[in-house]
């Protein structure tokens, strides 16, 4: 192998030149390390917004299911209570309160026979 034929200089303006590149990477070093600091700050400062906003939104997902659950059971509810409150209604009447005995309890009167039909109960 043959040795270069180009001759480094060893003189004040090279060695200044050199300090002089060494100092200017030295702080775009610097400057690249608070860089990628403020990068990662300003990262974490958005991620914990969106992570609880993405929480927030499964949570209203999960009470608005909720809430169409719990008007599902409210409206069941409601009929519900109408029908009881119906049936408290006729069951004032003595005429009623006769035939639905006789339907749900298989009541007779002396001398009668009983043939149960499914489904024929008064409502």
């Amino acid at each position: 192998m043959e040795k270069p034929n180009v001759v480094q200089l060893n003189n004040q303006y090279i060695n200044d030149e050199n300090m002089r590149k060494r100092y200017e990477e030295e702080e775009n070093r610097k400057k690249n390390r608070f860089m990628g600091t403020v990068l990662i700050f300003v990262m974490l400062l958005f991620i914990l917004p969106a992570y609880n906003l993405v929480n927030s939104y499964m949570t209203l997902q999960e009470r608005k299911e909720q809430l169409v659950k719990l008007t599902s059971d409210y409206k069941d509810l409601e009929d519900q209570t109408t029908s009881t409150k119906q049936l408290a209604e006729r069951l004032k009447n003595e005429e009623y309160v006769e035939k639905y005995a006789r339907g749900k309890f298989y009541l007779a009167r002396s001398g009668e026979t009983i043939y149960p039909v499914p489904n024929l109960l008064p409502k």
